[in-house]
Formats: structure tokens, sequence, C-alpha cells
């Protein structure tokens, strides 16, 4: 339901731009509010879900999660929407962290907890292939964001009658100075993105980057101080934790970003419907589906830094085949890229949950989920805002996305 929610606008997105009147220069806000509540409250979430218990963020969450959708189908105005959407991203914040968390104090075993990660990572696939679908299928996006909002309604019912609570409480308060200067570290690095588009020496791009390293260091500064951090800066030192934030970071940057603006290319350049775009999009998304179903499959054979590797060695290979189609006007020049994306993608959901709550003590699970899952969804808000900096700078699209 989360990433139903998240990947809904990317089928959308010409339409939903023209209905609030969004400039080419604005419409990475549209993409990016989600992405952009999620990095910033992950950590937070995961921090409140280990302290609070799970079972009550997850269900609080899925509640703001119904209602912050549905105040973005009523939405007038560019501004508005993206709020709804950074709302949308925090109270997502609170199903992820949360969710993997449950799933792993329900499976303690190895091989439980092997086989549970892979399915959560399969359906985080599911998710990503089925919201545009459900956008496209419908006459009008705002109707698409009401029924997600009675999905995650939905959701919560089924949630009070299924889920166990359970925590670990480490005593303290939540990190929210730690929340602020992270969250608004990442507004100044994506608004710098966004705005350099029109020119990456201008003073504005250059005042809102040096604004983010000083919140960043901020951050870095309030963490070492706080009894209870949103993140453990002492985990920066496990091989294994640096393999799974790395992870999650580059899958944001390089799979998630690239793919989340390719639907909007493809229908203004190849003039496809936005059911038509949905469906090519089901290609990539539908395996990385069925691929991350089976990935619990490999560990005795491939262990997990083995498949993230192997998965971002078909991406690149994926984004290469790639080159040239948009020019050509060729969607069947896109089917080798989608497919061999698709596997890769299967490999990166599979494998990245298993190394999010191995690389940490059992305990902080919520807080290994959050870490790399922030960086993933920094990674993914930055990229968007590059890729689409990068693929509308150029008169020519076509080029401009070739670049990207």
């Amino acid at each position: 339901v989360t990433l139903m929610n998240y990947t809904a606008p990317m089928v959308t997105l010409p339409q939903t731009a023209a209905a609030l009147h969004t400039p080419l220069s604005g419409q990475a806000w549209l993409l990016n509010g989600t992405p952009l509540g999620l990095a910033a409250l992950l950590l937070v979430a995961g921090s409140l879900a280990d302290d609070y218990g799970r079972r009550r963020i997850f269900l609080t969450g899925t509640l703001a999660l119904g209602l912050t959708t549905a105040l973005g189908a009523l939405a007038t105005s560019t501004w508005q929407f993206t709020l709804a959407r950074i709302a949308q991203g925090a109270a997502s914040a609170a199903l992820l962290a949360s969710g993997l968390a449950l799933i792993v104090h329900a499976f303690p075993s190895p091989r439980g907890r092997l086989h549970a990660t892979g399915v959560w990572g399969a359906f985080v696939s599911g998710g990503i292939a089925a919201g545009p679908l459900v956008a496209a299928a419908l006459p009008d996006w705002r109707v698409g964001y009401g029924v997600l909002a009675a999905l995650a309604v939905l959701l919560a019912a089924l949630g009070t009658r299924t889920l166990t609570e359970s925590r670990a409480p480490r005593g303290g308060r939540p990190d929210i100075l730690g929340a602020l200067t992270f969250g608004t570290a990442l507004t100044a690095l994506i608004a710098a993105l966004t705005l350099g588009r029109d020119g990456w020496l201008r003073a504005p791009v250059g005042l809102l980057l040096a604004a983010a390293v000083l919140l960043l260091g901020a951050f870095v500064a309030v963490e070492r101080r706080s009894r209870t951090p949103m993140i453990d800066l002492a985990l920066l030192r496990r091989p294994r934790f640096l393999s799974s934030s790395a992870g999650g970071l580059f899958t944001g940057l390089a799979v998630i970003a690239p793919f989340s603006y390719l639907p909007a290319v493809v229908q203004q350049a190849m003039h496809l419907s936005p059911l038509a775009t949905a469906g090519l999009l089901l290609l990539w998304s539908g395996l990385s589906f069925t691929v991350a179903l089976q990935v619990k499959r490999l560990p005795g054979r491939i262990p997990p830094r083995g498949q993230l590797a192997l998965g971002f060695a078909l991406h690149m290979a994926a984004v290469l085949t790639m080159l040239g189609a948009i020019g050509a006007g060729s969607w069947t020049r896109l089917l080798p890229g989608l497919v061999i994306g698709g596997v890769g993608s299967g490999l990166l959901n599979g494998a990245l949950p298993l190394l999010a709550v191995d690389s940490v003590p059992r305990e902080r699970a919520a807080m290994g989920s959050g870490a790399q899952q922030t960086l993933r969804y920094i990674g993914s808000s930055a990229g968007v805002a590059l890729t689409i900096a990068l693929a509308t700078a150029d008169h020519d699209l076509a080029h401009g996305t070739d670049i990207a």
C-alpha cells in the first residue's frame, strides 16, 4: 500500500501537473514529496517504534496515510499537493520502519526471517507494480488517490486484528532536534538540485548546497550528544551496515529515480496513454516482484552483498540498452532494458531487507530498517531532482534523457 502511494504519480504526472498548473521546473516536487517525507522521518519512526510499540506506530501511520492521501486528492495547487505528499511520506515512514521490525519479531529464527524478509521485499516490488496500474486504470488521478486512501484505512482495520505488539525500549525522548536538522538538510539539497536545472553556478543553488552541508554537520553533532539518537553513529564502523546503507542509497539514486521519471518521458515523447505506460512499466516491476520472491533461495549460494553487486551490474546493463530509445520513438527498444532491469531490481529488493536487519543487533531492527530505507529515499529524492534537471535542461528531451 505504501509503495502504491509512492509510485502512483509516475504515470499521472502529466495530468496532475496540468490540473495543478505546475511548471516544468516544479514537477520534481510532485514526485519528490513522498520520498522527502520518508527520508526525513524513517529514522525517527524506527526509534519511536522500538520505544513505544511497533504495532502502535504501524496502525497510527496507516490511518495517517489514508487521511493524507485523501487530502492529496483534494489539492488544488502545487504547494498543497506537495505538502500532502510530504505528509504521506511521513505516514509511510511509520509503516515501513515498524513493519519490517514487526516481521523480525514474528519470525525470530534465521530461516523464518530469511523467508519473511524475502516476501516483504517482493511486496515492495509488487506495490511499485500495482500503483501505476491502479492510477492509470481509473478515470481521474483524484479518484485514484481516493481508492488508495480507502486501501490504507482497510489495512488499518486488518492490522488491529492480526498484529501483536512488540518493542525494545531504550528510555529517553524521541530525537526531534535530529529529525529537524536532518529534514531541513535534505529539503535544502533537493531544492538545490531542482533549481540546478536553470544553472548550477547560480547563487541560490550554491547557498542551498552550503546550507545542506552545514545542516548535515549539525545533525551529526546532535546525534553524537543525544542519549537516544535517531541513528547510532557507531554502526557506521560495521561493514555489513555500510553495505546495507550504500545499497539503499544507490538503489534510490540509480534505480528508483530514473524509472520514476521514465513514464512521464514515454508519455510525452511517444504519446502512449497512462494505461499503456503503466503496462510497459509493469514489465520491469512485475519481474522485480517475481525475482524478489525467489531471492530467499539464494543466500546459501550467493551472499546478500553479492546479490547487491549483481543487481547493480544488471541495472547498469539495463540503462545502457535504453540509450537512444526515446530519440528513436520506439517503445520496443525499451523492452530489453526493462527485462534486465526488472531482474536486477528484484535481486536488490530481495537482498536489502535481510541485510538491513542482519546488520544491526536484533533489538535495533527498526533502526536498521529505518537507516537503510532513509538512504534509499534520500537517493530517490536527489535522483529524481537530478534526473529531471538533466533531462529537461536540453531543449531536446530525447538527448537530455540519454544524458540523465
